[in-house]
């Protein structure tokens, strides 16, 4: 029996602005907020039932999460942050009955249910590319094509595999990066997605660079790159993030999240910024906004996911140091409700990294650190968040 859990989703009046409209830094969410696509709309159910797992199969941190065009959920997560004790059955001689890492690479139906898998507790090695020391990062494309990238020290690439896992191409190099405005190699890639209109391959350039840059997603051509506002990107340090100091005109690392709407707008993740910037395809400068501007550590604005409704109407923002997910309306740029909170029981997060939806609007959240598990939590459709 499916117990529904008590998710943060109440009502106050929208408190999130534009920067520009309230000073740089002050607290653009946290409060509960209203959702004003229906009074009566009902917060997501997480479905403590969802992922299922061979028994004897654990998950470490998942560094990604994915929904493709058939709503297949992809999970790649680090079977190398389990330790000894997790996987004592993998251990010579076994120390216990359970459990094996999980292979990284995961596919699950909507239901739970285990497609596909690919690797060992080594990660997806082969010939031919460079398997990332720390997966971070998954998306699969309009044509099927698997994504990858990693965050480890010298996790310098971007990797693409068919859907049956079969390797097709390799951008950038393992242990060798060269900056902010190289146009041939990356520096720790957080994240990435394909625009299916121009099949360009957009790349959030990531834990040491600090930029966007696109390649063609066929031939893996340099295209194009940008930082913060549209400037020219810079790797000069700019220092520990401070409340209420002037928005700096670099991004801070890391550049963690990169999406594409239907209308051309791209949607980047300054994290430890607490900013989410918006660009034309180009990387023509358009607004930004401030969430949870006092948040510190590791900033609040982790990653990025779109409405599946045809407008597109709400951004949502996994926010993995408050431990929420906002649900922002597009054209305002304005918060209108979040759910989630800290803790550790299903339907609360520690350290949520990623947040996808499904056609029918259910989310599925990954988390890193120690949270080390996926959820999926259920819209109801009487009066759906968007």
């Amino acid at each position: 029996m499916k117990t529904k859990t008590l998710i943060v989703f109440l009502t106050l009046p929208v408190l999130a602005l534009v920067v520009g409209c309230q000073p740089p830094g002050e607290r653009t969410s946290g409060a509960p907020l209203s959702d004003p696509h229906g009074e009566h709309a009902e917060p997501p159910t997480a479905d403590p039932s969802w992922p299922r797992l061979p028994d004897d199969w654990l998950i470490g941190e998942v560094g990604g999460i994915a929904v493709d065009l058939e709503d297949n959920i992809w999970l790649v997560h680090r079977p190398r942050s389990l330790n000894a004790d997790e996987t004592g059955l993998a251990q010579d001689p076994p120390v216990s009955a359970c459990c094996n890492a999980a292979p990284p690479v995961l596919k699950f139906d909507t239901g739970g249910n285990l497609l596909d898998s690919w690797g060992d507790a080594n990660g997806y090695q082969g010939e031919g590319y460079e398997w990332p020391e720390t997966e971070h990062g998954i998306f699969v494309d309009h044509l099927g094509y698997v994504w990858f990238a990693g965050n480890g020290p010298n996790d310098h690439q971007v990797l693409k595999f068919s859907g049956d896992g079969t390797f097709v191409m390799q951008i950038g190099q393992a242990g060798r990066t060269e900056g902010s405005n190289s146009t041939e190699f990356l520096g720790q890639p957080a994240d990435l997605e394909v625009d299916p209109e121009t099949n360009e391959l957009y790349i959030a350039d990531g834990y040491l660079n600090k930029r966007i840059i696109v390649f063609n997603a066929e031939t893996g051509e340099y295209l194009r790159h940008w930082g913060a506002y549209g400037n020219e990107p810079s790797d000069d340090d700019t220092g520990a993030f401070e409340p209420g100091i002037e928005p700096i005109q670099q991004f801070r690392t890391p550049v963690h999240a990169v999406r594409i709407a239907n209308d051309g707008m791209v949607y980047v993740a300054d994290r430890v910024n607490n900013r989410i910037q918006v660009f034309q395809k180009d990387g023509t400068y358009v607004d930004e906004m401030i969430v949870e501007g006092n948040t510190l550590g590791a900033g609040s604005t982790w990653d990025l996911e779109l409405s599946p409704d045809d407008g597109q109407v709400d951004l949502y923002n996994a926010d993995g140091t408050n431990q929420r997910i906002h649900i922002i309306n597009r054209a305002a740029m304005e918060i209108e409700s979040y759910f989630g909170r800290r803790g550790r029981y299903s339907g609360q997060f520690h350290w949520v990294h990623n947040v996808v939806v499904d056609s029918e609007g259910n989310f599925y959240t990954a988390e890193v650190n120690t949270g080390r598990r996926a959820q999926k939590f259920v819209v109801s459709h009487a009066g759906h968040v968007h």
